[in-house]
């Protein structure tokens, strides 16, 4: 009978196709906007995180990234397992998923004409953690800068060192550092960019050491944790603590960037370097 008939509804589009929340403020911003607003946040000005190749993408003019160093995959010297299990199979499975050999893609590209050398670091990546691997490619990528006379430009974004690799991923911290002397010698720019987040290891090492250190705004940027610090010298610390903000005022950080002025900036500080 018609009035025990129930007209059946029109498929609705799911609201995670149509909807993007801000991690921060948890405001409800279009997904089309979201990304065209290089996934910023127009409500409070969050700065979500990025992919390799999104940043990539981002700061290279098109058509003229050329990567290399792609034969650069984990090694697992240690034979280390945890509860989780062995770490050579998650590691190769995360390459696998992501379709990029470690942590940090690098490779030539030009900014607004300007050839240059890039290095970015991908959090997606074992949390960006800086490994064997990814330290071999970084000091690549800077040797590259240092044969044919370009910039160098790392982009940052890490928990640190990758412990499954032990004393050989803590070496590469002083590994990078070295190129970067060999980089500073021949005269050649270092510009690094840290992103959300930027501590442990790589924070004490090649990230805070640039020639211009800039940042994104709320960037997180430290090498021990807040609690850490706080129970070790039984002091409460200032709110703002370890952000990119409180770097910049205390004298760390350089300059904080919108990611939207970002290119435009690197076009040129490599304007008054690179001519």
């Amino acid at each position: 009978m018609g009035w025990f008939t129930k007209k059946e509804a029109a498929p609705q589009e799911p609201l995670a196709d149509i909807w993007h929340v801000c991690p921060k403020c948890q405001a409800h911003v279009f997904k089309d906007e979201w990304i065209s607003n290089q996934m910023v946040c127009p409500k409070c000005g969050h700065h979500d995180r990025l992919t390799c190749r999104q940043r990539v993408e981002m700061l290279i003019d098109p058509d003229t990234f050329r990567e290399f160093g792609t034969e650069i995959v984990p090694s697992d010297p240690l034979k280390f397992s945890d509860a989780k299990g062995p770490y050579a199979p998650k590691a190769a499975a995360t390459v696998k998923k992501l379709g990029q050999s470690e942590s940090v893609i690098i490779g030539s590209g030009n900014i607004e004409g300007t050839r240059v050398v890039l290095a970015v670091m991908d959090f997606r990546f074992l949390g960006g953690s800086l490994s064997t691997g990814a330290g071999e490619k970084i000091t690549k990528a800077i040797e590259h800068a240092i044969s044919f006379n370009r910039a160098f430009i790392m982009v940052s974004a890490s928990g640190g060192a990758r412990m499954h690799e032990g004393i050989l991923s803590l070496m590469q911290m002083a590994k990078t550092c070295a190129a970067l002397s060999k980089l500073e010698r021949a005269g050649l720019p270092y510009i690094s960019i840290l992103t959300d987040p930027t501590t442990g290891g790589v924070s004490a090492s090649y990230a805070l050491l640039g020639d211009v250190n800039i940042a994104e705004p709320g960037t997180l940027i430290g090498f021990a944790g807040r609690r850490v610090i706080e129970t070790t010298i039984k002091q409460k610390l200032p709110d703002d603590f370890q952000t990119a903000e409180y770097l910049r005022d205390h004298g760390f950080v350089d300059a904080i960037v919108q990611r939207k002025d970002l290119k435009k900036f690197l076009a040129t500080l490599l304007s008054y370097r690179m001519k």
